[in-house]
């Protein structure tokens, strides 16, 4: 399936990073968290992708223009350079096709500039390129294609640490919640969709406001409920979260997960992303 990523917006939730580029082109490890999220969507055999960029777009265009998969694995070098043999998995087999679609656009617009690209899939996947999970992507798709509906998005729990407070609008307070009693999912940037997508959409909408109206009013919107691993970078702390992970040698999204839980095969690691 092509799988595209949104990878142009300014990324001002998290412009505390110094240097001016794209968020999906900060660093995680030794690699972008771009670099994280397609290592994902390959582990599942997805390798067609469709990057929309804009902001310095030329930073990631460079990227792919130098890239080399054995920088990023374990390998052995011989004939003083001239032969690289990969260790533990094959070299990565990317199609990435690089579409400047505006600095400014939202994330629908992007999606609608490539439409072209993805309209002949019968189902494609897309993602905001800021976050990384574990979700099984296989039983995600299977549960999306047997329900017939248009969309999906990976719904994730808010990590919410805080009591909320119901307040009358003179400042009386009625209660305080506890968060872990509340039942509040949000959209987690992992969608699948068919290309009738396009039907719901209008130019310039944002994808999850106008279009998602339509697809709810005629029950075409499917959320996959997940409550394993999933963090957004938003911010420099999200960051070293990552990071921290990564040190411990066993990054979450680095795992393969099985078909389906009642036939599952020997769980598959990345070597050489830490």
């Amino acid at each position: 399936m092509k799988v595209v990523l949104f990878c142009g917006g300014l990324g001002t939730r998290i412009r505390e990073y110094p240097e001016p580029v794209p968020k999906p082109m900060i660093p995680v490890g030794h690699q972008p968290l771009l670099w994280h999220v397609m290592q994902y969507y390959s582990l599942y055999g997805h390798r067609d992708f469709v990057l929309c960029t804009g902001y310095k777009a030329d930073v990631i265009k460079r990227f792919f223009l130098d890239y080399r998969s054995h920088v990023y694995a374990d390998c052995v070098i011989s004939e003083n350079g001239r032969l690289v043999e990969p260790l533990g998995r094959p070299p990565d087999d990317w199609r990435v096709s690089l579409i400047d679609t505006g600095v400014k656009r939202n994330i629908g617009e992007r999606l609608w500039a490539v439409r072209d690209l993805v309209a002949g899939e019968e189902i494609f996947l897309a993602n905001y390129s800021d976050g990384l999970s574990d979700v099984d992507l296989n039983e995600m798709i299977l549960r999306f294609r047997a329900s017939g509906k248009t969309a999906c998005f990976l719904a994730v729990r808010p990590a919410v640490t805080f009591h909320l407070a119901d307040i009358d609008a003179d400042g009386r307070v009625r209660r305080l919640v506890d968060p872990d009693q509340l039942d509040i999912w949000i959209n987690g940037g992992f969608f699948i969709m068919r290309p009738r997508i396009f039907d719901y959409m209008r130019e310039g909408e944002e994808l999850v406001v106008e279009p998602f109206r339509r697809l709810i009013e005629d029950d075409q919107l499917l959320a996959y409920k997940y409550t394993g691993f999933w963090r957004a970078m938003d911010t420099l702390r999200d960051r070293q979260s990552l990071e921290n992970l990564l040190d411990n040698g066993q990054p979450p999204w680095h795992v393969v997960r099985s078909e389906t839980a009642s036939q599952r095969p020997p769980i598959a690691m990345l070597k050489g992303a830490a």
